[in-house]
């Protein structure tokens, strides 16, 4: 058998409307409340939070012995859902903490990086403002991007969870909104040392990789792009209307292509799509096996498959 020991998941989930049940005065998410458009109660929330768990204590289990170092997830609520999340039997004995800050978004939901201490330390953190205007001129309210500087093992790394805009008035018509997201993503890169800089760029793009937000980011020549190859008309990370698209990546710096010791190497990237995690019959067969499919309650996982890379340490 391979040696597992020194292989390590780095993941990403958009784990579609992760919402406590409680209703914030300050945020659009009265429909995932108790009484709101889809009865979200303490049962549906408490099943949602096991499904995601067990999912996250699996991606990856195939090339390492334990369950993802670093999870980047979009949609989130709030600390109460990381914690429960967390809390969960299929979590809580690994040692599991995380990096959350509360964005503009007006529904409130959020990214976060959660981490296991045994294997990562952070740094620093801090949220990155996306400032980018509507075509009324007035400010698009989204979610900032995650920055989260540490030591994954005894290498430094930069660590970016993103949740781009959206494409819900046209993925032309929006377009300019995830470049934007990405000229400001390359802004902070720009004032780090290129030479000597580890970067994972993890998120929910609303892009495919062959868009333009992506590919100013392939521009600069610091980057590669593990998951372009994972796209296919048969597969991908989500499904709308019978079309596959890969918006979930997690592009990594030409460093993790070294081998020195006390690095880690790039060893695969994957989309984590096992049966439990697709529909299994009718027309929708194949997709992910979502929450929700408009106010119809199918009590699934999430509208997204988690994506995965794995990296080895290097001694």
């Amino acid at each position: 058998m391979k040696n597992l020991e020194n292989q390590f998941t780095i993941a990403f989930y958009n784990l579609e409307n992760f919402f406590d049940t409680k209703n914030d005065p300050h945020t659009l998410d009265d429909d995932f409340t108790p009484d709101g458009m889809k009865r979200w109660d303490e049962s549906k929330f408490s099943r949602k939070t096991k499904k995601l768990a067990k999912t996250i204590s699996l991606i990856g289990a195939e090339a390492s012995s334990i369950p993802p170092v670093l999870i980047g997830i979009a949609e989130v609520e709030n600390k109460n859902a990381i914690d429960a999340l967390l809390n969960t039997k299929a979590l809580k004995e690994i040692d599991y903490a995380y990096v959350h800050f509360n964005s503009p978004d007006e529904r409130g939901i959020d990214t976060a990086l959660v981490y296991n201490r045994d294997h990562f330390k952070v740094l620093d953190s801090e949220t990155i403002p996306l400032l980018v205007a509507n075509n009324n001129g007035d400010q698009d309210l989204t979610r900032d991007i995650l920055y989260v500087h540490g030591m994954l093992h005894e290498e430094e790394v930069h660590v970016f969870v993103n949740h781009w805009p959206s494409r819900r008035d046209g993925s032309d018509e929006t377009s300019y909104k995830r470049v934007k997201a990405a000229e400001t993503v390359l802004q902070k890169i720009g004032n780090m040392p290129m030479e000597s800089f580890n970067c994972i760029i993890m998120g929910d793009f609303n892009d495919d990789p062959n868009s333009e937000s992506i590919q100013k980011i392939m521009e600069t020549g610091a980057f590669v792009n593990p998951m372009q190859k994972l796209l296919s008309p048969n597969s991908g990370s989500a499904n709308y209307k019978g079309k596959w698209s890969l918006f979930d990546q997690i592009l990594i710096s030409h460093s993790f292509l070294n081998y020195e010791k006390g690095t880690h190497s790039f060893r695969k990237a994957k989309v984590f799509a096992p049966k439990f995690l697709k529909e299994w019959k009718g027309k929708y067969k194949g997709n992910p096996f979502r929450t929700f499919a408009g106010k119809k309650y199918l009590g699934g996982y999430s509208d997204h498959f988690p994506v995965y890379v794995v990296l080895k340490e290097n001694e």
